[in-house]
């Protein structure tokens, strides 16, 4: 390979004013932070993260050499970034190390493989809405789609299913506003007898959407329920107005968390909750406009949940319509949103599994469920795809080399969008296992990189020698694929275990494996540039299979070489 080099590059204020809504957006969401707002808000949350962040530790004094933190003399780096691996030209440069580079052998990925394993569960989603939402007939198909596939590349299969809080969308939503005709009582308002009136239908997925574990609640025009703007939710004021009425909240980038307001919303005794998006997807995906799209709510926060509260976003063209013709205007607003929060459903974990020479495992995961309304082609079946693919190979492998070191795991997840459940409870019925013999679990969420929007790949993890070897077979990734490697570049992290990001499915694997004791070593990646996420935009005609590549053949190869060394 060569003699070993190292480069390091230092992110300066200059450096960080010169990047693109989306590589501020990727940073903020590996951090865990709010990803809302426009680019100065972005940067400011960067610049100032949350009080309770701590900068990571330099992890272990193994042979990695840590040549100094990202962003130097910059107080907002809760991250410790290893190396920057691509210089001009597209040249990887490895880690600085004290050993000779093991000779890593690089697994086989078919990129058109890949996307058919995703148009196959893109095509099992709801057939109105698009997605697969967990608890439903097409999660459910998802799954066990998945345990064919893993059984069709040679190992054995399962599918284990979990009981947990899952909401239930009970009939198509509808949004609407009318104009009425003057009409006096009794007569109906809007009503066929209300000559001259004029109902304005708001299109669901498209103008509006329901956010998780909305409750049910039916308004009729003649009920004339006023709308109280709310501004970005911060005044107890407007609050106590709102008080049996429906409340809209703009979010302009300060507006607390969903569950925050929705806990508000049950506090004040709304009738409904309406966000308005102004501030996401602004103009990358609809000239003019923000898409509305879907957020959950931690219901472990709520002693019941608000049954009797419906819970919508809507676009900004939306806002300002309600704003301006009904706040502010003579039209009145009826909704009728029909969704059963408190009950449980159940979801589907499968797995494929080689067997080892040990006990000790090495596991894939992506969650194969979406949201409700959204065909999820990049989140999350990129990532379920790139580990279907990963079974294929390793299925080859395994008649081709035998039996592995290590017991290598495929699962994909249900529930993972409403709150991690699959993983959280497939984590907590296999703890003891794991926190006896889990080496390594990889995530893999949204390892997709839009081909227009590209920013690359981050790959991060929480064990120093772990990443050293990442860095080492990326650098060989680069000698085989140099076009793959030069068209998306690879931004390669140690992150502190305390800092490892709660916000996919590697976290159970980090944090619940002993509670009290050792964290769990894991890996993850995520891509850049998809902004259709959670919206009914995320469809395949976006699709990238190319970019696919880079996560599953780097950490498939790491996963190769532990499980059959140098053959």
């Amino acid at each position: 390979m060569g003699s070993n080099q190292t480069i390091f590059t230092e992110y300066t204020m200059d450096d960080i004013n010169k990047w693109t809504v989306s590589q501020l957006r990727n940073e903020l969401k590996l951090r865990g932070y709010t990803v809302s707002g426009n680019k100065e808000e972005l940067f400011e949350r960067l610049h100032n993260p949350p009080d309770d962040q701590e900068k990571a530790k330099p992890g272990n004094d193994g042979y990695l050499t840590i040549i100094g933190y990202a962003f130097v003399n910059t107080p907002f780096m809760p991250y410790l970034v290893v190396s920057i691996l691509f210089m001009a030209g597209g040249g990887v440069i490895s880690y600085l190390t004290s050993e000779p580079i093991p000779d890593y052998e690089l697994i086989e990925f078919d990129s058109e493989r890949t996307r058919s394993f995703a148009q196959d569960l893109v095509d099992l989603g709801h057939p109105e809405w698009g997605g697969r939402m967990s608890g439903t007939i097409e999660e459910t198909a998802a799954a066990e789609s998945n345990k064919q596939n893993f059984t069709d590349a040679g190992m054995g299969a399962t599918i284990e299913t979990f009981n947990v809080p899952m909401f239930e969308i009970l009939a198509t939503p509808i949004l609407r506003m009318c104009e009425t005709g003057g009409i006096i009582p009794p007569f109906d308002p809007c009503g066929p007898s209300d000559i001259g009136s004029s109902i304005t239908e708001f299109t669901h997925l498209e103008q509006f959407v329901i956010q998780g574990y909305s409750g049910t609640q039916q308004i009729n025009f003649a009920q004339n329920i006023a709308v109280i703007d709310l501004g970005n939710g911060s005044e107890n004021s407007d609050w106590d107005s709102a008080s049996g009425n429906v409340g809209m909240v703009w979010g302009r980038g300060d507006v607390t968390g969903n569950t925050d307001l929705f806990l508000r919303a049950q506090e004040s005794d709304l009738f409904a909750l309406i966000i308005v998006n102004e501030i996401q997807n602004c103009d990358e995906l609809i000239s003019g406009d923000c898409v509305p799209y879907f957020k959950s709510v931690d219901v472990s926060r709520f002693e019941t949940m608000p049954a009797g509260i419906a819970f919508l976003m809507v676009s900004k063209t939306v806002g300002e319509t309600i704003s301006d013709q009904i706040i502010n205007g003579t039209q009145r607003l009826g909704l009728d949103v029909r969704v059963d929060n408190e009950g449980t459903r159940e979801i589907s974990v499968p797995c494929g599994v080689i067997p080892g020479s040990s006990n000790d495992m090495i596991i894939f995961g992506a969650h194969h469920d979406t949201v409700y309304n959204s065909p999820g082609a990049v989140d999350d079946s990129s990532g379920t795809a790139t580990v279907l693919e990963l079974a294929t190979q390793f299925g080859a492998l395994y008649n081709d080399l035998g039996t592995p070191e290590y017991t290598i795991k495929f699962c994909t997840w249900g529930g993972e969008e409403e709150g991690l459940f699959g993983s959280k409870a497939w984590v907590e019925a296999h703890q003891e296992e794991l926190r006896d013999h889990l080496r390594v679990y990889v995530n893999l969420d949204m390892n997709h990189v839009d081909s227009d929007r590209n920013n690359g790949v981050v790959l991060f993890g929480n064990d120093a020698d772990d990443m050293q070897h990442i860095a080492n077979i990326h650098y060989k990734f680069s000698e085989e694929y140099p076009n793959l490697a030069s068209k998306y570049s690879a931004d390669i992290r140690l992150v502190d275990s305390s800092d490892m990001p709660y916000n996919s499915d590697h976290a159970p694997f980090v944090f619940e494996i002993d509670p009290d004791g050792e964290y769990g070593k894991a890996m993850v990646c995520y891509g850049s540039g998809s902004a259709e996420y959670h919206t009914y935009l995320d469809t395949m005609e976006r699709f990238n299979e190319e970019s696919l590549a880079v996560s599953g053949i780097v950490y498939g190869s790491f996963a190769r070489w532990l499980a059959w060394g140098e053959q």
